[in-house]
């Protein structure tokens, strides 16, 4: 089977989520406000997890979902109740703090450099 599909993986290392990325995958951060606000990766939507089901989406149906929160515990609690929406949605293991790790820019609103807590 592939990525998404019927018995496809639930998550993704952050390697497979940043092809996915280029390939114009969506990003979705569901943490908490606090957390959102302290830094984020620059292209994600925030939506956080109390809000994800049944919640007006603000990405294309049509393509690839990447969930990510903290750790990569919520984001997987999210990417099923996304699925069960109809979304192909996975979770990046590790979370922003493997982004992070890895290089990737965290911002706040507004572009400052953010943290992550």
């Amino acid at each position: 089977m592939g990525l998404f599909g019927s018995g496809a993986q639930l998550t993704v290392n952050l390697d497979e989520a940043l092809v996915l990325l280029k390939d114009d995958a969506a990003l979705v951060d569901v943490r908490e406000i606090d957390e959102w606000e302290a830094g984020h990766a620059p292209e994600a939507i925030h939506i956080p997890l109390a809000d994800v089901p049944g919640s007006p989406k603000g990405f294309d149906p049509r393509k690839p979902v990447l969930v990510i929160c903290r750790s990569g515990r919520r984001s997987l609690t999210a990417a099923a109740q996304l699925r069960d929406e109809g979304f192909e949605a996975v979770s990046v293991n590790g979370g922003m703090v493997a982004w992070q790790q890895a290089g990737g820019l965290v911002v706040r609103n507004g572009g400052d450099p953010g943290t992550i807590v």
